[in-house]
């Protein structure tokens, strides 16, 4: 034993329970006293920075029975760590903890702690869901618990059905073996020291309780989905990704990656309407629009390095181009844009940048791409209306649900969505810019009116360095300026690509008709890629730019589908290609971006980066 005759240390983490805490720990007292040799307990009240009277009766408590301990702390530590600090200090040798609310009747305590004190198992915990005795929570809690634990079974391996019931025991030998594994100190803590005990082969035992819900029983955004959700994602990454990852699987998901890119265009555009669209167009005009596209890549380098030197990060050109290149890659196989997250962990592993810094310089491209894309067809649209009326209300009369047979639903659609994009972008331009130049910490505000659990502090900071990245870059008049001015030319080569692909279909219009076309359909093109459906926006970019084509200018609807699928295809080539090629480059082990270490044997062009911050 630890200390003394005490075998077994209750702890009780209280916040501001300054209602229940004298009568939670008489009960456990007298609950204790019926099973457990006199002296051979304690009961410690491990306040969590209250600010209520829960330290002043917690020390009367102790004063006026010496088997009641408090530990006080200025601050709050979250549940996980007020139980460590707790658990470090108690005497006993089986450490048990259970919910202030006393929600789970207390008849079974005796079965929790003899579990352990007995020897026979090294954990126990209470369970609300196993067969047989589920517990009655209200749904708008119920459901969202066992999605949680489902999760946790699928994701991290676990067997238990119960992960978060406040009713539990650990041998001190368990406790001490798992403490420094376990990174969470808030709500998630109980659930990792369960599923990690299970994956060093501890002895676990689940037993079903008889539980009443009296405490939270409301659904909690910064828990639920920013804490307990980033958390399990932490543990799948360790536990089912890490130990596999490595320099050899890395570049066999490359290929993959690659090789499903290129695959998927076919998926979702018809192979004979494309090999039709091919041959009826010029060959030599159709690569020079991809060379024109290629030129393209290195100011999307250009543009990254400027956006990170912003915040503080240096980073080569040829470098920051094959993130791009690999990350755009990715997008072409993973929905909604999702494949930037790959750029962010490039950029981790071989530059030192911190998660939070990456997402946001992505946000900061993100926006300036959609900004420059909305300016570009709103330039168009002001031009037609300046000289060329009547051709925009053919446009309008086809957007309106009235118009060529077949096409009017993907003008609508396009046009209604590009238009709520492009205002969207507009809007969180002019949002960066003015928060940029205020002093109120409004994020922190938001999440402390969203949430109060100790989960806010964490989650406040991460997005508050998020947003303050995203800010340091659209909120400094040079910066805009740069970022702004690349992103122009990026997009001006896009409809150059563009137009020569017109030019290989033999459409032999007037340059200024197929420029002012040319940048609208890419632009509407682009931004209705938005709407949920195939990755990398294959077949919406088709539609919404071959019906913008054939209601604007002279051009049948089947050759302005072929000009739309050659254009893109054309893109998406060069866009695998140069992913394909970037891979092999730079190809990094996914536990480095983890680890936040940088391979020693990279060139001297992926040497770590310095930082200004």
């Amino acid at each position: 034993m630890s200390d003394g005759a005490v075998e077994v240390s209750v702890v009780l983490p209280a916040y501001n329970e300054e209602d229940t805490i004298r009568e939670t720990v008489e009960t456990t007292l007298a609950t204790l006293d019926g099973f457990l040799p006199a002296g051979g307990f304690e009961v410690v009240v491990a306040e969590d920075g209250c600010d209520d009277r829960t330290p002043e009766i917690a020390d009367e408590l102790a004063a006026a029975d010496s088997r009641v301990r408090h530990f006080h702390s200025d601050e709050r530590l979250g549940r996980g760590g007020a139980l460590d600090f707790a658990f470090e200090r108690a005497a006993g040798d089986v450490l048990v903890y259970f919910d202030t609310d006393l929600a789970t009747d207390m008849r079974h305590l005796e079965e929790l702690v003899e579990s352990v004190r007995s020897g026979e198992y090294d954990v126990a915990t209470g369970s609300r869901w196993l067969p047989g005795n589920v517990a009655d929570r209200p749904a708008k809690r119920g459901i969202p618990s066992r999605g949680f634990n489902f999760a946790t079974r699928l994701l991290l391996g676990s067997e238990l059905r119960d992960h978060q019931c406040g009713f539990k025991a650990f041998s001190r030998e368990a406790f001490e073996s798992l403490q420094d594994e376990v990174e969470d100190k808030h709500w998630f803590w109980d659930t990792e020291m369960l599923v990690r005990a299970q994956r060093k082969g501890f002895r676990v035992k689940e037993f079903a309780v008889d539980w009443t819900p009296k405490g939270d029983s409301k659904v909690d955004l910064v828990r639920d989905v920013f804490g307990m959700g980033s958390q399990i994602l932490r543990c799948f990454w360790e536990f089912r990704v890490s130990p596999y990852a490595n320099r050899r699987t890395g570049m066999a998901v490359g290929v993959l990656l690659s090789i499903l890119a290129f695959a998927l265009m076919f998926v979702y555009i018809d192979t004979d309407t494309f090999v039709n669209a091919v041959s009826s167009a010029d060959p030599a005009l159709v690569a020079a629009g991809a060379a024109v596209y290629v030129l393209s890549w290195p100011l999307r380098g250009l543009r990254y390095r400027d956006i990170l030197a912003e915040l503080g990060y240096d980073g080569s050109i040829g470098f920051l181009t094959g993130a791009v290149f690999i990350s755009q890659t990715g997008n072409l196989v993973i929905p909604a844009r999702a494949g930037d997250a790959i750029r962010a962990y490039i950029v981790k592993a071989r530059r030192g940048v911190p998660y939070t810094t990456g997402f946001a310089s992505l946000a900061v491209e993100r926006v300036f791409d959609l900004l420059t894309i909305t300016v570009l067809a709103g330039s168009v649209l002001v031009g037609l209306a300046l000289f060329a009326p009547s051709t925009l209300a053919d446009l309008a009369t086809t957007a309106s649900g009235v118009g060529v047979e077949g096409n009017a639903a993907a003008v609508q659609q396009a046009v209604v969505v590009a238009t709520a994009v492009g205002l969207l972008a507009i809007g969180s331009v002019v949002l960066i810019v003015w928060s940029a130049r205020s002093d109120s910490n409004y994020v922190r505000r938001v999440v402390n009116w969203a949430s109060d659990d100790s989960y806010t502090a964490y989650v406040a900071s991460v997005f508050e360095d998020f947003v303050t990245d995203v800010q340091r870059v659209a909120g400094t008049a040079s910066g805009f300026a740069r970022v702004g001015g690349t992103s122009v030319l990026v997009w001006t080569l896009d409809v150059a690509t563009a137009l020569l692909v017109f030019r290989a279909f033999g459409l032999d219009l007037p340059l200024v008709d197929l420029v002012a076309v040319g940048f609208f359909a890419v632009s509407v093109g682009n931004l209705s890629k938005v709407i949920p459906g195939p990755p990398g926006g294959i077949g919406i970019y088709e539609a919404a730019f071959a019906a913008i084509v054939h209601t604007l200018l002279p051009v049948t609807f089947t050759t302005a589908v072929a000009v739309a699928i050659v254009d893109h295809v054309v893109k998406n080539v060069v866009t695998v290609a140069g992913g394909a090629v970037s891979m092999v480059r730079l190809n990094v082990s996914l536990t480095e971006a983890v680890d936040g270490t940088v391979d020693g044997e990279a060139d001297a062009e992926d040497a770590p980066v310095s930082s200004s911050r």
